[in-house]
């Protein structure tokens, strides 16, 4: 049986290219994979941003994958994956949302967007500021990832406001495939974490020891495993329902990337 399909979504002002370690692990692994920019993000910057057009994106991307697929999302892109995978008919077999446990609405959301357009009034925009925070908090392969694609700072008034719209727990609640919440121990999004596994029909909680918000960029060994991990499962469950589980044998897994 082969592997699924994995569909990367990024997060907030960033692009594609903060998967650059998530695609060459899956690419070591033989898994296929594809990570699509986002409205006004990386090679579309110039384009409006819109809760829409996002779920427009993920839509196009699975139309044109033949077979199983994983999708799987960052901060905002995995608060994208679940409002798409709730209204979507074309149904995954599971999702990873990482960094995403926080409900985007009520008086956090109302700071957060009024810090941002406090930033987005300086005269770079919060570009310099940004930067400054990534030297601070993240590894220089992990800056390196992010400067490839572009960090587009223009874009956070429209991407809050739409998120201001998202009721994600609702969303968990109306999917019926397995979910993988995955969160950095040290990420401020894990406020309802509870919340959102009891939501969650068949949910499942991974919290990676020592990372931040960005998991994936701060701790990309450990990200990679447990994304390998749940393509494994996926698998295996895949071939079970073909064999049955008493004809099924796993091969043991090599070195995680």
């Amino acid at each position: 049986m082969s592997a699924p399909t994995v569909v990367l979504v990024h997060g907030i002002r960033a692009s594609r290219t903060m998967w650059l370690r998530q695609l060459a692990a899956l690419d070591a692994a033989g898994v296929p994979a594809v990570a699509p920019d986002l409205p006004g993000h990386g090679v579309r910057a110039g384009e409006d941003f819109s809760v829409a057009g996002a779920l427009d994106t993920i839509e196009s991307v699975v139309a044109g994958i033949e077979g199983p697929f994983v999708v799987a999302g960052l901060s905002l892109g995995g608060y994208l994956t679940l409002h798409w995978a709730a209204r979507t008919t074309r149904r995954p077999e599971a999702l990873l949302a990482a960094s995403c446990t926080t409900q985007p609405r009520g008086p956090g959301l109302s700071v957060y967007r009024r810090l941002a357009a406090l930033i987005a009034r300086l005269p770079d925009g919060g570009a310099g500021l940004n930067d400054l925070m990534a030297r601070r908090f993240l590894p220089e392969p992990a800056r390196a990832d992010l400067a490839a694609g572009g960090m587009t700072m223009s874009v956070m008034s429209a991407a809050l406001e739409g998120m201001a719209q998202v009721d994600a727990l609702a969303d968990v609640a109306r999917i019926d495939v397995p979910i993988w919440f995955v969160n950095g121990r040290w990420d401020h999004f894990r406020g309802h974490e509870r919340r959102f596994l009891a939501a969650a029909r068949q949910g499942r909680l991974v919290v990676v020891p020592g990372a931040t918000h960005l998991v994936s960029l701060v701790r990309p060994v450990a990200f990679n495993r447990v994304l390998l991990d749940l393509v494994d499962e996926v698998a295996s469950d895949r071939a079970d329902a073909v064999t049955g589980p008493a004809d099924h044998v796993p091969v043991p897994a090599g070195p995680r990337p």
